[in-house]
């Protein structure tokens, strides 16, 4: 009962930070919303921002399974960077975008997660910004 309350918690402020980041990307067209958006993914998972930024697809998915939170989680880090990967699409930085997507896939593949479902948590800040 424990666990599953921290790890309630963790996402909570997760989705605290990922909105506001994403908020901020879209809305104020600002390319740190992007960065912050990553480093609210970076924290989620206890990584360096820095180092996770640049993690090969599979990289990501091998960290994200040694960490054990990897599949409980693995649906909202498969959101945000696919959704960051859109962001990235539409101002034209192609390498980050497919970054990002490429993450977001191998993610998906590995935790059987859909990118095509929204997380319940960020259902009214997609329509918001993506709908």
């Amino acid at each position: 009962m424990l666990q599953h309350d921290y790890l309630l918690d963790i996402i909570i402020r997760f989705v605290e930070l990922l909105s506001r980041a994403l908020r901020r990307a879209v809305l104020e067209k600002d390319g740190d919303g992007c960065i912050e958006a990553e480093r609210a993914v970076a924290g989620l998972l206890g990584l360096d921002p820095d180092t996770a930024s640049i993690l090969a697809p599979q990289s990501l998915v091998q960290l994200m399974i040694l960490s054990g939170m990897g599949e409980g989680l693995a649906a909202y880090v498969g959101y945000a960077l696919d959704r960051v990967a859109d962001i990235y699409e539409e101002r034209g930085e192609d390498g980050m975008a497919g970054l990002r997507r490429a993450q977001a896939e191998a993610i998906a593949g590995q935790f059987g997660c859909d990118l095509a479902h929204v997380p319940e948590e960020f259902d009214a800040l997609d329509r918001e910004l993506f709908g």
